[in-house]
């Protein structure tokens, strides 16, 4: 009998035993390059009530079973959720993970009908940037946000 090996990294909804790695991997990329901000202790502090709750989704990468990235969807309307909090852990990055969750949260956008997906980053974090481009995500005009930090808009637009 063979047996089928694990596979070493797995795209999972949240669930509440995430919310420590959640909060921990976002603030450990945000403070290595920024400065934690009032917007982003909301959301990591309660992410239940800042996302799930209000018809968002965030998904959790495990990598042979432990979490080493996660991704968060924000519901801005009907049409429209926002790529937020993507965050891989440094020994695990180059593997691909935050493209498969980045894929991961555009599919659950265009499932729930979504018209397009945005987001908001600084063009500091070039492999990011990288990333966002091969999702597909284009640079648009940036409006006025309260994230100090942020400094591109990109977005995908579903046809």
């Amino acid at each position: 009998m063979e047996t089928v090996a694990a596979q070493p990294l797995q795209i999972v909804p949240y669930i509440a035993a995430h919310r420590e790695a959640f909060r921990q991997l976002n603030e450990a990329w945000i403070t290595r390059y920024f400065r934690l901000e009032e917007a982003d202790r909301r959301v990591l502090n309660d992410p239940e009530g800042y996302i799930l709750n209000k018809g968002g989704h965030i998904f959790m990468a495990l990598w042979q079973g432990e979490p080493v990235g996660a991704c968060a969807l924000i519901k801005i309307s009907d049409d429209e959720f926002e790529l937020a909090k993507m965050a891989v852990s440094d020994q695990v990055q180059g593997k691909g993970i935050g493209y498969a969750l980045g894929k991961a949260c555009i599919e659950k956008a265009h499932e729930a009908g979504a018209k397009k997906v945005m987001l908001l980053s600084n063009t500091v974090l070039k492999p990011a940037i990288h990333l966002y481009t091969k999702l597909g995500f284009v640079e648009v005009p940036l409006p006025p946000t309260e994230y100090e930090r942020a400094n591109i808009k990109m977005e995908i637009v579903f046809t």
